[in-house]
């Protein structure tokens, strides 16, 4: 055996070590829906939404907000806007002949990104129960209820939940959306879980705390600092929403590589949270580390010196290697690998995490956001 296949050998487990003793953690704890001590509850509810130039489906979000099945009376509606379309002058149009719920319309001037937006809305945020949403995402009727449920265990500060319909038919963010809930279903029964997700997240108001205003990834910080002041932070796949998304690998990207971004800075930025904070530090934070971080270059360099040891061995034939790597990659993103889709959606998102990493270390990413009108066009 050559030096260069008995190194790739070598790579190849090391990087799959962590995925498998995941797998075997799985399997011995066997988690199960919310580990929450849900009953029910009806607090009042501030819904926080962000909205940048969403005049397309801003009435859309609003309907799907007001279909709810939830005391309207209960809930007041937060807005921040930014927009230079006409997304506010419908929301007030909108609001204009209703008695509930309660709107606060914050305007700003400038757009300042959205973690600034967020801080705002959170400090206006004045019901025991606040919920965060993006506009082009649907809910179902029932989540407020499941949310509420959840946080009424005192133990519980925060939830989120998954997305059970990839609006546009996104078979490769369908297949990383059902491998991510498995893994946050472990985090939430071990201890709490990492990343929470935009569409949906809902929080004790009493438990929240400012954002970085250069924040990427804002849920998922406020989520973290909860969980740093001792609140738990858990996933619950009876809360649920549905987000489009691309499959395409060049669309992909700008969708993927700036939550990739914000997670790896966030997760370098609270460094001295390993170890602490139970099985948080211990085994949430690194396995995300792995996964995040160590992996995506671990991966990549077995891939290069695999190229490199098949062609030395074989010659011309071993760029056989290279040429199935594309094969899967072209295969994956038009949602046609049957069994094997949920594999290259990990594959791909070790893609981003790894032209995220690249990105950060050459300085780039800030807290602004683009509208993707393709996207849009799915929520409608």
């Amino acid at each position: 055996m050559s030096p260069l296949v008995a190194i790739t050998g070598t790579l190849l487990a090391v990087t799959a070590v962590p995925y498998l003793a995941f797998l075997g953690l799985y399997a011995w704890v066997g988690p199960s829906g919310s580990p929450a001590e849900k009953s029910e509850a009806k607090p009042t509810v501030s819904v926080v939404l962000p909205t940048y130039n969403e005049s397309q489906i801003v009435e859309t979000k609003l309907e799907d907000l007001l279909a709810l099945d939830y005391p309207m009376e209960k809930v007041e509606l937060i807005v921040v806007d930014s927009s230079t379309d006409d997304t506010r002058e419908i929301i007030r149009e909108y609001f204009a002949d209703l008695e509930a719920p309660d709107l606060t319309l914050i305007e700003e001037d400038e757009r300042r990104g959205l973690a600034p937006a967020l801080n705002e809305a959170y400090e206006a945020a004045e019901r025991e129960m606040v919920v965060k949403t993006d506009c082009d995402s649907k809910l179902p009727q029932n989540v407020l209820r499941e949310a509420a449920a959840n946080l009424s265990d005192p133990k519980v500060d925060a939830v989120t939940g998954r997305n059970v319909e990839v609006l546009g038919g996104s078979g490769v963010e369908s297949g990383y959306r059902g491998v991510q809930s498995h893994i946050q279903q472990l985090e939430s029964h071990l201890d709490s879980t990492l990343i929470f997700h935009g569409p949906f997240s809902a929080f004790e108001n009493d438990a929240l705390l400012p954002i970085d205003p250069n924040s990427l990834a804002d849920d998922t910080e406020l989520a973290l600092k909860i969980r740093r002041q001792g609140g738990r932070v858990i996933f619950d796949p009876a809360v649920q929403y549905k987000e489009a998304s691309h499959s395409a690998f060049v669309k992909r990207r700008k969708q993927k590589d700036r939550r990739a971004m914000g997670l790896i800075r966030l997760l370098v930025q609270h460094r001295d949270a390993l170890g602490e904070y139970g099985k948080y530090g211990k085994l949430v934070l690194p396995f995300n580390w792995w996964f995040m971080i160590v992996s995506p270059w671990l991966l990549t360099l077995t891939l290069v010196v695999g190229t490199v040891a098949a062609i030395a061995s074989l010659g011309t034939a071993g760029a056989a290697l290279p040429v199935a790597v594309g094969l899967f990659t072209f295969l994956g993103q038009r949602d046609a690998l049957g069994p094997a889709q949920a594999l290259y959606s990990l594959f791909d998102t070790q893609v981003s995490l790894l032209r995220a990493s690249v990105e950060l270390l050459r300085g780039k990413g800030d807290g602004t956001w683009e509208v993707d009108t393709e996207l849009r066009e799915a929520f409608e």
